[in-house]
């Protein structure tokens, strides 16, 4: 299916690697730093509490923390089934996830798979967060090729979505 396509386009965290973050500790950590900033967090998820706190003044905080907790667990992912079929792939690959950079990085590392991207975008590299299609449209601006030549490969619905949107084909991992 990937022969198809000018370039292929991952999402990281449950498509290449598990990253062993505990969510729950993010979102407590954020909400404190909201409450702190004025802001009730219980209305919001921790993706909407990222936009929160950034209409707040302490997005750059939240993002941080919410960093922090990615960064160490990008330190013991595990990788998954989906990263063979890299070695099989004839053109250029790139990651697109809404964890940060720097966790995208140590956890294609850890695994010896960092070599084979030649773009990793993480939500801080990239001018917006999935599944607006500026996240994936940006690392295809960066591969050259043009979204109805590309295909994302992702776990969730944001990604099906982001990819939609962007103009790319899409497959479930």
């Amino acid at each position: 299916m990937t022969d198809d396509y000018d370039a292929v386009v991952y999402d990281l965290d449950g498509t290449l690697v598990r990253l062993p973050v505990d969510w729950e500790a993010v979102e407590r950590d954020v909400a404190e730093r909201l409450r702190e900033a004025g802001v009730d967090p219980a209305a919001h998820d921790t993706w909407e509490m990222l936009d929160a706190a950034e209409d707040a003044g302490v997005g750059a905080d939240v993002d941080d923390l919410i960093a922090s907790h990615e960064r160490d667990g990008a330190t013991r992912a595990e990788r998954l089934s989906s990263a063979d079929e890299l070695a099989t792939l004839d053109v250029p690959v790139a990651v697109c996830s809404l964890n940060c950079e720097a966790a995208c990085r140590t956890a294609l590392e850890r695994h010896e798979l960092l070599d084979s991207f030649r773009v990793v975008a993480g939500r801080d590299t990239v001018p917006a967060r999935k599944p607006d299609p500026r996240a994936l449209t940006w690392v295809l601006d960066e591969l050259g090729v043009a979204p109805e030549d590309a295909l994302f490969v992702g776990d969730s619905p944001s990604d099906e979505v982001t990819a939609e949107r962007a103009g790319a084909a899409f497959r479930w991992v």
